[in-house]
């Protein structure tokens, strides 16, 4: 079994890691502190984005981040949503990132 992180302490690690290197990050929605999971909108700041989730890879066992959607920027905000209206536990994070990397953390 892999040890996980609790949430909040990644998402303030996370959000510290881009402060850092100068980058804006935003918590958009607040999720379960212990084991919430995570959605990241990375906004390339011309009108589109993509959404990036962690998903059980059975293959391998681990938990990669996988972009889940790419597209206009309306789109992907319906897409985020959608899950976060099913999922109260569901972090929602967005980065500010020309060049479409979102800087996650293993």
């Amino acid at each position: 079994m892999e040890a996980r992180l609790a949430t909040g302490l990644w998402v303030s690690a996370w959000l510290h890691r881009l402060d850092l290197e100068g980058r804006a990050g935003y918590v958009l929605r607040r999720g379960d502190a212990t084991a919430g999971a995570v959605l990241v909108k990375a906004a390339t700041l011309d009108g589109r984005a993509a959404l990036w989730s962690r998903q059980w890879d059975f293959e391998t066992d681990t938990r990669p981040w996988t972009r889940i959607a790419e597209g206009p920027e309306a789109e992907i905000d319906a897409t985020a949503r959608r899950q976060t209206a099913t999922d109260p536990d569901l972090w929602l994070l967005e980065v500010e990132a020309r060049d479409g990397d979102p800087q996650l953390m293993e």
